[in-house]
């Protein structure tokens, strides 16, 4: 297991090997410091790097594997080790991705957060100057706080064909599959660029993609297409819904409850406010519009947070409340927020400020997500579609950072090992026959970035 250090830079750096000495004084090997780049170089290469690094072949390149390789398996027990909770910093992990690109001349490029605790890393193999194909994976996960785990989250564990682990399937294990074969394909050299972008905090919002592709612009880098590799079966989907996320706190009047007409009960207040967004919901549930390639056919609306009052004998002056839109790609979310405030305005705070004018409703947007919708026959699906085997297309309810790089103007489909039904839950897994695919897949995709055929 390898564990790094935090680095240092601007808001943006350019990585490479005059960083390695600085990188190095903070490696620990199986909890040994290692003092040189060269050693530290010698032992990624030794342990981490795939078997056909130096001699990849246009036949192995195009080889089907019925196994996954333990290339792979090794890169992802290295990832899950690194506990790269949204909460907390990522940093060690995006050093350690930096240091395992520094020898095939990696033109990298690094976007912090504010507080510089988080970073994006987009590194580029291959030509440069010319549009290449993005692999998107985050390096984040949620919390395993109160759920009951079978194993350690952060230690990969395989059982019967499962590999367990937090990340294994959101989405780590895509990422130790570019790991594993890029290197290998970059080392035949590339007509055609690849792109890897690894961000930050897609968990909470896809916040760390939005400056990664701020930078991107800035720079003048636009990139050919995009695959981002959440956990799809491997199937290509080419739309999900997008996600308005709100939080809505009541300012009511306090009372004793024995006199509480003269009070302004702001739980109740919220009550009806949650009681309307539930008629939205079964609304959209009977009325649609409806989209059958979705699991979930139609837009839906969720509270999922709520909290207020300190006593019984007390009229609770405050309560808040979260709640979120997932939208239809074409279903506006911003429709759909102002029917509630129409409702919050006219109907409930109107009665709430007749008892005290002080009380009523603030909004607060706490993340957005548009909804992405790549068409059926654009170049990226049928790409996805002959690199998977699959001709089949999918549509999913859940988000992702590919409608981002929609927005951005590159076209974009989702495709990764994994289901997302195994992902955010205790003894998440991927299974060792979804890398072996996915492993596949990017060999395949490989031989067309060496041949200059994207």
């Amino acid at each position: 297991m390898v564990h790094f250090g935090a680095g240092a830079g601007g808001e943006q750096a350019q990585c490479g090997a005059k960083q390695s000495q600085a990188f190095c004084q903070r490696v620990v090997f199986h909890g040994a410091r290692i003092p040189h780049a060269a050693q530290v170089s010698a032992r990624i290469d030794r342990v981490l790097r795939p078997a056909y690094a130096g001699s990849l072949t246009r036949d192995v390149l195009m080889k089907p594997q019925a196994a996954a390789s333990a290339e792979t398996l090794a890169l992802l027990k290295t990832l899950i080790a690194f506990p790269t909770v949204s909460r907390d910093s990522n940093l060690e992990l995006i050093d350690y991705l930096q240091e395992y690109l520094r020898p095939l001349d990696a033109d990298c490029r690094l976007t912090y957060d504010r507080d510089r605790r988080k970073a994006n890393l987009f590194a580029t193999l291959g030509p440069r100057g010319e549009p290449g194909i993005v692999l998107s994976g985050h390096t984040d996960v949620v919390p395993v706080d109160g759920q009951d785990w079978a194993t350690d989250p952060f230690v990969l564990t395989e059982r019967d064909g499962r590999l367990y682990g937090r990340g294994s399937s959101d989405m780590k294990g895509f990422i130790a599959c570019v790991l594993a074969v890029i290197p290998g394909v970059a080392r035949q050299g590339l007509r055609t660029p690849v792109h890897l972008a690894f961000s930050y905090d897609e968990e909470v919002g896809c916040l760390g993609v939005r400056g990664l592709l701020s930078d991107l612009q800035q720079a003048g880098i636009r990139p050919r297409s995009c695959i981002v590799g959440e956990p799809t079966e491997m199937r290509p989907v080419i739309a999900h819904k997008g996600k308005q996320s709100y939080r809505c706190t009541v300012r009511g009047l306090a009372s004793h409850s024995a006199y509480a007409p003269f009070g302004v009960n702001a739980v109740e207040a919220a009550a009806e406010a949650v009681a309307f967004l539930k008629q939205m919901a079964r609304r959209h549930r009977d009325r649609g519009p409806f989209d059958r390639g979705f699991d979930v056919a139609y837009t839906t609306v969720h509270t999922g947070v709520i909290h207020g009052g300190t006593a019984l004998n007390i009229v609770p002056h405050e309560c808040v409340f979260d709640f979120e839109f997932r939208n239809l790609p074409g279903d506006d979310p911003q429709a759909l927020l102002h029917e509630f405030e129409q409702h919050l305005r006219t109907v409930i705070e109107p009665e709430m400020q007749a008892v005290d004018p002080r009380s009523g409703f603030t909004l607060v947007k706490m993340s957005e997500m548009p909804a992405l919708n790549t068409a059926p026959e654009a170049g990226i699906t049928a790409l996805a579609q002959e690199l998977s085997g699959n001709g089949d297309i999918s549509k999913v309810s859940f988000g992702t950072e590919a409608a981002h790089f929609q927005v951005a103007g590159v076209p974009t489909i989702v495709c990764g090992p994994g289901s997302i039904r195994e992902a955010h839950k205790p003894d998440e897994f991927v299974t060792l026959a979804q890398i072996a695919q996915c492993e596949d897949f990017l060999r395949r995709l490989g031989t067309r970035l060496v041949a200059g055929n994207p």
